[in-house]
């Protein structure tokens, strides 16, 4: 009998590591707007993947530069979704008292369009040195009128020099940008910020969730 448990124990141990093993492995690099939508990604995928975000606020593309090899690490990705956008094209003013010191009249851009591009072209190239995962670049969401350190109509030319380096690198583009704008109309946090309220990124996350499904399983 107690031969026959140990067998039972033995078996089982070996059932739930091969489940663990066949998980796939799913890195989410991204502002506070992947950060939103992690949660429910991870909770949709449970069971068929191990989704992680990148420590924190992955913010521009400046810091993706200075940081990837480190999100990365010696983990073997099958999928790893970026994102870059909404830090690089906002303004700034050091005497600004908006939270950020955000000013789209009187501040600098973070990083100019061409230095947008460039720097992604960077990050993909150092994370194709890293790993051999499959590559998947999500698009930057809608930006409100009313916002103070963002132009509206900045973000589909950001969007639009994103998906030229993506596609000279055969990355994967999942173009949300869209759906993002009818999203915030109604879940947004008001016409003066990006961000979302939990259904906003429920919504946003099964943009995410339909298309990684489709690239993994």
């Amino acid at each position: 009998m107690k031969r026959f448990l140990i067998l039972i124990f033995l078996l089982i141990s070996i059932g739930l590591s091969s489940f663990i093993w066949k998980q796939k492995k799913i890195l989410i690099i991204g502002d506070s707007i992947s950060i939103g939508y992690t949660p429910y990604v991870r909770r949709s995928l449970q069971g068929k993947a191990l989704v992680t975000h990148n420590p924190g606020n992955a913010q521009h593309t400046g810091t993706g530069l200075e940081k990837i090899e480190e999100w990365i690490g010696d983990e073997e990705w099958d999928l790893i979704q970026l994102n870059w956008g909404l830090w690089d094209l906002v303004y700034r003013h050091p005497d600004s008292k908006v939270n950020g010191n955000r000013d789209k009249v009187n501040g600098k851009i973070t990083f100019k369009v061409e230095e947008y591009a460039a720097n992604l072209d960077s990050i993909i190239t150092k994370i194709k040195d890293l790993s051999d995962a499959k590559l998947v670049f999500v698009t930057t969401t809608y930006v409100p009128e009313e916002e103070v350190g963002r132009n509206t109509s900045d973000v589909q030319i950001y969007n639009a020099a994103a998906k030229e380096v993506m596609k000279r690198h055969g990355v994967l583009i999942n173009d949300i940008y869209s759906t993002s704008k009818d999203i915030h109309v109604e879940y947004g946090l008001g016409d003066g910020d990006v961000h979302y309220d939990d259904k906003g990124y429920s919504e946003l996350g099964k943009l995410v969730v339909a298309y990684l499904s489709d690239q993994l399983f």
